[in-house]
C-alpha cells in the first residue's frame, strides 16, 4: 500500500482479549474519539458492515470504524475469525489493527468478585476455570494482534489517558509516551518498554520529617537531588531516551512507557518520573505521568 493509498483507507480496529480486561472501556474511548464503535458483532456480520460504512462515507474525514469480537460473540470460533482478517489485512482500502486486552487471572478473578458478574464461560463453575478456558480460547488472536494491553496494573483513568493518546486521530503519527513510578516490591510494571531502578539514590525514608512526604514534595526532590550521583544519571538515562525516541517512532512505535522503580514508589522514583517527563516536554514530546504506588495521573503540557 502506497502512501496516497494508506491516506485514504478506512482504519478499523478490533477490540478483543478476556473479559473484564477493558475491551468495553476501550470501545468507549474510541467512540468519544470519533469512531464508529460496534461491541459484539456476529463475525459473519464483519465485511459486510466493513462495506456498508465504507459505502455510506460522506464526510471529508476518512471513516473509522472499532469493533468489539470477542468469547460472547454468535458462533465465535477464533479459526473462522482469523480467515475474515487475513481477508480484510489484504485489502486496499483498511488499514486493519488488532487490539487485544489482556490481565492477569488474578487480577480478573478478583474484578469479576467484586463487581459481582458472572464470567460468561464460567456457567456453573468457579470464575477462574472460565478466564483459564477464554485465554486458551483466545491464544490465537493474541498472536495475531498489533497492539497488547496489559491491565493488571491500569487503573481506568490511566488506560483511557494510554487509548486517548494513541488513537486519537488527528493525532495518529505522534508518538505518545507514558511516565510511571512504581515500587519493585509490588512487581514491575507488566507493559513497561524501558525500566530504570533508582534504588541506588539516597533515600528519604530514612529521614524522619521527609518519610511523610513524597516525590512531589520540593524537600524530596531537593534531597534526592543532592545526591552527588544524581546529576550523571539523569544526564546518561536522559541521553539514552532521547537517542531512542526517534528510532521507535521510525519503526512505527506509538507509544511508549518508560517506568522508574524505588523499594516503596512514593520518593525517588516518583520524582525521577516527574524530572523526565519534564525534560520531555521541554523537547516537545507529550508524556503523560502516572504514579502507581500513588493512584495519581497527570498530563505534563
Amino acid at each position: 500500500m502506497n502512501k496516497s493509498e494508506k491516506n485514504k483507507a478506512m482504519k478499523l480496529y478490533l477490540i478483543t482479549g478476556l473479559s473484564g480486561a477493558g475491551k468495553s472501556s476501550a470501545l468507549k474511548v474510541l467512540e468519544d474519539l470519533d469512531y464508529e464503535a460496534i461491541d459484539n458483532l456476529p463475525v459473519s456480520l464483519l465485511h459486510n458492515v466493513v462495506d456498508m460504512v465504507l459505502s455510506d462515507n460522506d464526510s471529508g474525514q476518512h471513516p473509522a470504524l472499532a469493533i468489539g469480537i470477542d468469547a460472547r460473540t454468535r458462533h465465535f470460533q477464533p479459526e473462522i475469525i482469523l480467515d475474515s482478517l487475513t481477508e480484510l489485512r489484504a485489502r486496499k482500502d483498511i488499514i486493519l489493527k488488532i487490539l487485544y486486552f489482556d490481565s492477569s487471572n488474578e487480577v480478573l478473578a478478583k474484578r469479576f468478585t467484586e463487581t459481582r458478574r458472572k464470567h460468561p464461560l464460567a456457567t456453573g463453575r468457579q470464575v477462574t476455570d472460565g478466564i483459564i478456558q477464554e485465554r486458551r480460547m483466545m491464544g490465537v488472536l493474541r498472536a495475531e494482534a498489533d497492539f497488547v494491553f496489559d491491565t493488571s496494573d491500569l487503573g481506568s483513568q490511566e488506560l483511557r489517558q494510554i487509548l486517548r493518546q494513541q488513537f486519537e486521530r488527528q493525532h495518529g503519527n505522534d508518538l505518545s509516551i507514558m511516565i510511571s513510578s512504581f515500587a519493585f516490591p509490588r512487581g514491575l510494571p507488566r507493559d513497561a518498554d524501558l525500566v530504570f531502578d533508582v534504588r541506588f539514590l539516597r533515600n528519604p525514608h530514612y529521614v524522619e520529617e521527609l518519610k511523610p512526604l513524597t516525590g512531589l514534595d520540593q524537600e524530596i526532590q531537593n534531597y534526592v537531588a543532592q545526591d552527588e550521583r544524581f546529576a550523571e544519571f539523569c544526564d546518561k538515562i536522559s541521553d539514552l531516551i532521547f537517542f531512542t525516541l526517534p528510532e521507535y517512532k521510525k519503526e512505527g512505535k506509538s507509544y511508549l512507557k518508560i517506568a522508574f522503580g524505588c523499594t516503596g514508589g512514593r520518593h525517588r522514583s516518583v520524582f525521577m518520573a516527574e524530572k523526565m517527563a519534564m525534560l520531555l516536554n521541554d523537547h516537545g514530546f507529550k508524556a503523560n505521568l502516572y504514579h502507581r504506588e500513588l493512584k495519581l495521573e497527570k498530563l505534563i503540557n
